[in-house]
């Protein structure tokens, strides 16, 4: 293994995802644990009006500049500083900020709905985890997440659910479980999982 870890976690929109990186990332209460996720690398679509913007598919490998994600991550392996994207969910595109992470990382959790349909960007994990959680429950989760944090209508989302997100679940996302090393039931709070997944860290940390 590289002297940075690159643990990747991967699922379904709305499976669990972001809460496990969170919570054991919490948990792990180290300064060289870094949470980076995928969406930081949709594509800038500043110069195209709104209205194009919200019709884009954004659960399509295409939508992401992985490209620039293995750069940064090769970087960061390399103890170079990057400077990430961020993504501005209600405009569509990208936001002018930047976040800045040290290349001083022992770990890197990386999370993102289409992590391992890439293979460059599988080649740079160590360890690959994907969250098995059932569609219609990620379906209510993404209902609740978008309308109160992200100011979108119940129609569009689930106009959405039905022409991008499950079509390209099936046809990406899916697959991509055959590249897993853990596959986690239930979503972010399976607690036996959080409980292996921040042991193994732990030891990766001491190494």
């Amino acid at each position: 293994m590289s002297q940075t870890i690159i643990i990747g976690i991967a699922g379904p929109s709305a499976s669990g995802k972001s809460l496990l990186a969170r919570t054991i990332v919490s948990e792990l209460c180290s300064e060289k644990v870094v949470i980076i996720s995928e969406d930081s690398y949709y594509k800038d679509q500043s110069d195209l009006p709104l209205e194009e913007r919200a019709k884009a598919n954004y659960d399509h490998p295409n939508a992401f500049e992985h490209d620039l994600l293995v750069e940064h991550l090769k970087k960061l392996q390399a103890g170079q500083s990057v400077d990430i994207p961020t993504y501005d969910y209600t405009q569509h595109t990208r936001a002018e900020e930047t976040q800045h992470i040290a290349g001083n990382q022992r770990i890197i959790v990386l999370e993102g709905i289409l992590l391992f349909s890439d293979s460059q960007v599988r080649e740079q994990m160590d360890i690959r985890i994907f969250m098995d959680t059932a569609l219609d429950i990620c379906l209510i989760r993404r209902l609740q997440r978008d309308i109160a944090n992200r100011g979108r209508p119940l129609e569009s989302i689930l106009t959405q659910y039905q022409n991008t997100v499950r079509p390209m679940y099936l046809q990406f996302i899916e697959p991509g479980k055959r590249y897993a090393d853990v596959i986690v039931p239930i979503g972010g709070e399976n607690r036996i999982a959080i409980d292996m997944i921040t042991a193994k860290m732990r030891e990766l940390l001491n190494v």
